[in-house]
């Protein structure tokens, strides 16, 4: 039997079960005031890009369907999707590419390719 280090399951020295906090929780405890004031802020935000993100999507994809099928227009936001998002994880975060990315993104440049290969 696998004898496992006691603190991978959450278990301090004395046998208590550690109390696990998310970073923001954590933080939100440190100082409320700060945490709670950008919180009433970011989530308008969120809401206001989402909503904007959706006035362009309702209308592209009444477009576009009359072009494209349901699973084409699906594959093509993923693929646009991706790329985008490897840019800013790249350029804005930091974080480089690694090769199970690049295997991903092929897989889904062969999904586009069959997506659209008329059979």
């Amino acid at each position: 039997m696998r004898k496992y280090d006691s603190s991978s399951r959450g278990i301090d020295k004395g046998g208590r079960r550690r109390r696990r906090r998310a970073g923001r929780l954590r933080l939100l405890r440190e100082s409320p005031t700060d945490e709670l004031e950008s919180l009433w802020l970011l989530i308008p935000a969120s809401w206001g890009i989402a909503f904007f993100e959706y006035c362009f999507a309702v209308p592209a994809n009444h477009f576009g369907h009359r072009v494209y099928s349901a699973a084409q227009l699906k594959t093509m936001q993923e693929v646009i999707t991706l790329l985008v998002f490897a840019g800013f994880s790249t350029l804005y975060l930091g974080e480089p590419l690694k090769w199970n990315h690049g295997v991903a993104f092929a897989l889904l440049v062969l999904a586009a390719y069959f997506a659209f290969k008329k059979f």
